[in-house]
């Protein structure tokens, strides 16, 4: 038995196809329908998890951006760039807090101290969580400002690089 006695003819592919059309129509809707990002949350990249975030303890935006600026003048065309760049918010810190609550007849008290910890140069306090600044635009000036592709190419990085949508950064032309 060869190869070509095994493969079904055209004829039966043809009536196969034909016979189970809306079985298969409603598996390729099935498999779209799963592939779509739909209903997913998407979670915007805060500056930490960029790696435009130095230190944990300390953001510091003029160091931003002459990193980024640095960063940006490698790009093809674009020659030497500045940027700048405008918060939204600062950084945050939400501290660790013991509640403690007691009810005495119709009266009840929450008081609540910040966690303190001693270590080796004092005391210290916890730091549950760490909110780092929000972006609120991007001004980028260089040489190869007026050529679209090179404009283009500087907003994809910024917007990649800080979360901003495209609406938020302006590239300029500049000497």
């Amino acid at each position: 038995m060869n190869l070509r006695e095994r493969l079904p003819d055209s004829a039966a592919v043809l009536e196969f196809l034909s016979r189970y059309k809306y079985v298969l129509a409603v598996i390729a809707v099935g498999l779209v329908i799963l592939l779509l990002p739909i209903g997913r949350e998407t979670e915007k990249e805060t500056p930490e998890e960029t790696g435009l975030v130095g230190d944990e303890d300390t953001f510091d935006l003029p160091a931003m951006e002459q990193r980024l600026g640095s960063i940006l003048s490698q790009v093809d065309g674009a020659g030497e760039v500045s940027v700048m760049l405008t918060l939204k918010t600062g950084m945050e810190q939400v501290l660790a807090a013991d509640r403690s609550t007691s009810a005495s007849g119709a009266d009840s008290k929450v008081e609540e101290k910040t966690v303190i910890l001693d270590g080796d140069g004092g005391e210290e306090a916890v730091v549950r969580t760490r909110r780092y600044p929000e972006f609120q635009g991007a001004l980028v000036v260089c040489p190869g400002g007026a050529d679209p592709e090179v404009r283009l190419q500087l907003t994809q990085a910024v917007s990649a690089l800080t979360g901003l949508g495209s609406d938020r950064i302006t590239v300029c032309p500049g000497s």
